[in-house]
């Protein structure tokens, strides 16, 4: 979108806030970079130019704006919609990959040379790898800086800086402040009251409705790894280099965040998983002016705007739970998952109590005993086999997955059908044209507002819908009176 000046233009005048992280302004005659809706008077249009990215505004030589804030502006939704090369690379980045493994592990994921992955970034975004993952970098360090009473040392290593002068070096290039500096001026609300556990909004494009987001996360929560509290869904999360808690509740504007981390190299990596958890980066007004052109979709989406899909934190136990569910009720799925997870996850403390355990990886449902598992023999084989492909790497389940190549697997495995597979696509891989055309909820509402009911027919139907076929799921399912669909109290 930045390369259309003219429409950029218009945004930035009327300070439209969906446009938030679509691109980003940067002013000549300040040397500052904005987001669209900064409530500071625009410039005027010669003296704007426009970037796909903060990372290529800093390669530019820009600082970022101190009142608008544009390093905490919800993430372009096109990586969620789209599943090339680039689109993938950038969700990799997003869950610190380059941090970690550098551009050659970047790379060697995706199955291109560093060189190519390189070219095709830098032409679409405006800088490489290297300057996202830096400009991802100084988002967690101002983070933690603001939200923590960790030393600035600690902090420089936290957020994956190599030394503490290039931390320094860093903050202030991009912030026009130092570290300390920005303490200084952090909210005296902002930090928190617990001691290692960091406290943060994460933002949304609005509107956004809960109720069918947490409603369904909560349903059908695992016992041990997930529940909710205190108007709170509460997890475990399996990280890079450690464990750790997570509180999310709705709130007006924002989603509150605690986190408590073993190790806070995780930060970022653990707030990157939450945002896909709860697809805040989607773009809603485009979704439902989509859906809303159907007449017979046009109630629901005027009723509830905003719905999301509930994604997950973890592909692979995702997939696991996806066996587990077939053909019998949530509650049934929920005591075959918590039976897993009490004999092979691993344990946690919680200060809070409720949580126990991480889910088990592959690995450790690797060793389980088919014959321990209480459900019909074939859906045992199913699991075994799914459980070890992912542990041997024949079957690769993340953010970089290419959507039809890996729905192809999936359907090759026993026991796996189009609803399985469509499910994991939808709520595990993030393809928001998933559709479950099978599923026996999105029959009978589709028969309900008079639409066909029969697989080929509504699929024929769902065509108008596309690419968000995943998201009229959600309103599809929304007109039952399940408990997915209820916030609870």
């Amino acid at each position: 979108m930045h390369t259309d000046t003219e429409r950029c233009v218009r945004a930035v005048q009327s300070k439209d806030a969906r446009f938030d992280g679509w691109f980003y302004t940067a002013v000549l005659t300040t040397g500052i970079y904005c987001r669209p809706s900064c409530p500071a008077v625009p410039p005027k249009p010669a003296h704007m130019v426009f970037h796909p990215s903060a990372a290529a505004c800093q390669q530019a030589g820009f600082r970022a704006c101190k009142r608008c804030r544009p390093d905490t502006s919800p993430g372009s939704p096109e990586w969620n919609v789209r599943a090339d090369l680039v689109a993938r690379a950038m969700r990799l980045i997003a869950d610190g990959v380059v941090d970690r493994e550098g551009v050659t592990g970047l790379a060697a994921r995706l199955g291109y040379s560093t060189r190519q992955i390189e070219r095709q970034v830098r032409a679409e975004l405006g800088a490489g790898p290297l300057a996202l993952a830096r400009a991802q970098r100084a988002r967690t360090a101002r983070l933690l800086v603001e939200t923590t009473d960790l030393p600035m040392a600690d902090i420089a290593f936290a957020a994956g800086f190599s030394s503490v002068r290039t931390f320094n070096d860093t903050v202030r290039e991009v912030f026009a402040l130092s570290p300390s500096e920005l303490r200084t001026r952090a909210p005296r609300h902002a930090a928190s009251g617990t001691p290692g556990v960091i406290t943060l909004r994460l933002p949304f494009r609005a509107p956004l409705h809960p109720d069918n987001l947490f409603g369904h996360l909560a349903a059908t929560a695992v016992p041990g790894v997930e529940e909710w509290r205190d108007g709170a869904y509460r997890r475990t999360l399996r990280l890079p280099y450690g464990h750790g808690i997570v509180a999310l509740a709705p709130r007006p504007g924002h989603i509150a965040c605690r986190l408590a981390l073993s190790d806070p190299r995780d930060l970022t990596v653990a707030i990157s998983r939450c945002r896909r958890l709860l697809d805040l980066d989607a773009d809603p007004v485009a979704v439902d002016e989509q859906l809303r052109a159907d007449p017979a979709l046009t109630p629901l989406v005027d009723k509830a705007p905003g719905r999301r899909v509930p994604r997950t934190v973890d592909e692979a136990e995702f997939a696991v739970r996806a066996v587990l569910g077939q053909q019998v009720s949530t509650a049934a799925a929920r005591t075959h998952a918590a039976r897993l997870v009490t004999a092979h996850g691993t344990p946690v403390d919680d200060p809070e109590g409720g949580l126990t355990h991480l889910f088990p990886t592959p690995d450790e449902l690797a060793a389980l005993d088919p014959d321990a598992l209480a459900m019909p023999r074939t859906r045992r084989t199913t699991l075994t086999t799914l459980v070890r492909r992912l542990a041997d790497g024949e079957l690769r389940l993340g953010a970089d997955s290419d959507w039809p190549e890996t729905r192809a697997a999936l359907l090759a495995l026993p026991g796996f059908g189009p609803w399985t597979a469509d499910v994991i696509a939808m709520r595990a891989l993030g393809d928001p044209d998933a559709f479950l055309p099978t599923d026996l909820g999105v029959r009978r509402a589709a028969d309900a507002l008079g639409l066909p009911s029969t697989p080929s027919a509504l699929t024929t139907r769902a065509a108008a819908w596309r690419p968000w076929r995943a998201y009229a799921v959600q309103y599809l399912w929304a007109t039952d009176s399940h408990p997915i669909n209820v916030l609870p109290a």
